[in-house]
């Protein structure tokens, strides 16, 4: 397909920060595990061979019991050891998995977390649900259906070799050859006719997640425009794309597994021929090892035939670690405190940028243009401008949460940039906070998890939510429902707000929190900020003039430079294009 991204070779290679690690960091367990993968096929195969060689010796009447004891013996040890290794491999090999599993999402959630304030616009809901339901689980697989399966079988390979080679040479090459069909030949063959159609099947299904995922979200405008049956057409076509891929790809595999088959009936009857020939020159109850080899065979099936179909998959994997590398790089704990200062001692919190300069480089657009501002501690100031005119830029750059194209940043003199983590220092309250499925407790404690229950309640009753929670069955340990659809749009701001305070951050953006609130509860919200938040500088980002004068200073952005600066009453006297704002908010 045209739009079908080039994907570059990272698996297991020196650049690939996301598989290849654990093999460092796991490697006991790793040996563990392929010890136990080879003892169960050398289980299985030893149990097929005393089997084998203990049903012909009993058909040959032997001479004396003692003859089949130590095979009846060792056929019962096998038989106990085969599936006693198999569990602890399995539990082995999950163990590695899960323990795997947890640090990649660990590490995912922090590459997120690093750009938290764009993940929103760098990457699709439908994009993150792949990553986190597809990709996630195709690098287990890569462990648990090629790694694992595919060293194990090379470790058999080379012993079955080596061990055939003590009766044989000649024989243990063909021998090595044809099971270097199973694992070579055929991998190697499969990966390059499957590999477009792998790729292919995964951007269809990635393209439909992110499909499916926009087109449930907004169900409901697709109800009200009359065209659901448009949605559900468009669904089952992109369906239908995916499921035939999945048909060509079903359609080879059954043709891979039936050339296996006949590969392994050739090594069966080669070796059939062979210790016939071999044990037959030297006569007697020699022949009763025929049995052995022969049926000591068939357990290997099960250790060689899984390789092929693993390492079909590869580029499907490859493709996972491409879309997981191509998220925000994350550092190592040691760098990140290399990086910035754990512990930053402030006398007083200005924040300071000095001309600061900062384009959004995808949309070749200058947002701020030798930007300078400062603002002192204690300040209550608004942000006002047009729509695009780079006033939540702003608060992002102060964060730190985007970096300047130039200038500096400061805060109380430090620079943000040496600064490893901000949340000590600024506290947001956006547009949309999320609020969990969990109580008003839990909520309000995300601010500061080792507050205590008493400081969660004062935080709760400073941010006005008192009335609130006392009409409450359960009071504060009411559960605020996903979202917090239990609450109304100025209550679940009121639920943010107490988590700032119980933050106790120094500096405040507030966010046009009272989007789609209606005025007198807009006004009512704005007066218990400022109340509660009078001690703290105080950076407002606003459409609205609503409450406008309980802010020290009113800065207007136009043009990537500020354009209105002073306070509400000294603009109200002496500004024009303030006086027209005015009168359209209130009018």
């Amino acid at each position: 397909m045209a739009n079908e991204p080039k994907q570059d070779r990272l698996l297991l290679t020196k650049q690939d920060t996301w598989v290849r690690p654990f093999f460092k960091k796991y490697k006991r367990l790793l040996a563990l595990v392929l010890f136990l993968g080879l003892m169960t096929f050398f289980a299985g195969s030893a149990l097929m061979f005393t089997s084998g060689f203990l049903i012909s010796k009993s058909a040959t009447r032997p001479w004396n019991v003692l003859v089949v004891y130590v095979p009846i013996v060792l056929t019962r040890a096998f038989g106990i050891g085969r599936p006693v290794f198999r569990y602890t491999e399995r539990l082995g090999s999950h163990n590695w998995v899960l323990k795997m599993t947890s640090d990649i999402r660990y590490k995912l959630y922090r590459s997120l977390e690093s750009r938290a304030s764009q993940s929103k616009e760098e990457f699709q809901t439908g994009s993150i649900l792949g990553i986190l339901a597809e990709d996630i689980e195709h690098i287990q697989n890569l462990y648990l259906r090629t790694i694992f399966p595919t060293l194990i079988g090379l470790l058999l390979y080379v012993l079955i070799v080596i061990m055939l080679g003590f009766f044989s040479i000649p024989f243990a090459l063909m021998i090595g050859l044809l099971l270097g069909i199973l694992i070579v030949v055929l991998p190697l063959t499969s990966v390059a006719i499957n590999r477009a159609k792998i790729y292919r099947r995964k951007y269809k299904r990635h393209v439909l997640y992110n499909q499916l995922t926009d087109s449930i979200l907004g169900v409901g405008d697709w109800q009200y425009s009359g065209r659901y049956d448009e949605f559900l057409t468009r669904y089952n076509e992109s369906e239908s794309a995916v499921r035939e891929e999945d048909i060509k790809l079903n359609r080879y595999t059954r043709f891979q597994d039936l050339v296996i088959q006949f590969v392994f009936g050739l090594i069966v009857l080669a070796i059939f021929f062979w210790a016939g020939t071999y044990f037959g020159d030297k006569g007697g109850s020699a022949l009763n090892w025929v049995a052995a080899f022969t049926l000591a065979v068939f357990p290997l099936m099960d250790a060689f035939s899984p390789i092929s179909q693993g390492v079909t998959e590869l580029p499907m994997y490859e493709d996972s670690t491409k879309r997981l590398h191509d998220l925000p790089p994350v550092e190592d704990e040691e760098d990140v405190i290399i990086s910035g200062q754990t512990d930053v001692s402030f006398d007083q919190y200005d924040v300071c940028l000095e001309d600061v300069s900062f384009s959004y480089q995808s949309k070749g657009k200058v947002i701020l243009s030798d930007f300078n501002l400062t603002i002192p501690t204690g300040q209550k100031i608004a942000v006002l401008g047009k729509s695009g005119t780079g006033k939540t830029t702003l608060t992002k750059l102060i964060r730190h949460d985007l970096v300047p194209d130039k200038g500096t940043i400061t805060i109380g003199g430090h620079a943000v940039s040496d600064i490893a983590d901000m949340s000590p220092y600024v506290g947001v309250l956006n547009q949309a906070p999320h609020l969990f499925n969990t109580s008003i407790l839990n909520n309000v404690r995300l601010g500061n998890v080792e507050a205590t229950d008493e400081e969660v309640l004062q935080a709760i009753k400073q941010a006005g939510l008192q009335p609130v929670v006392d009409t409450l069955p359960n009071g504060a340990d009411t559960v605020v429902e996903e979202a917090g659809q239990r609450f109304s749009g100025g209550e679940q701001q009121r639920i943010a707000l107490a988590r700032i305070l119980l933050q106790k951050v120094p500096v405040v953006i507030v966010d046009e929190p009272t989007i789609g609130l209606d005025p007198i509860t807009e006004n009512a919200l704005l007066t218990t900020v400022f109340d509660v938040l009078k001690d703290k500088t105080v950076i407002w980002v606003t459409h609205h003039l609503m409450a406008i004068e309980k802010a020290d200073r009113v800065i207007f952005i136009e043009e990537g430079a500020i354009k209105m600066d002073g306070s509400p009453q000294e603009l109200k006297q002496t500004n024009e294009h303030y006086r027209h704002l005015l009168s359209l908010d209130y009018n």
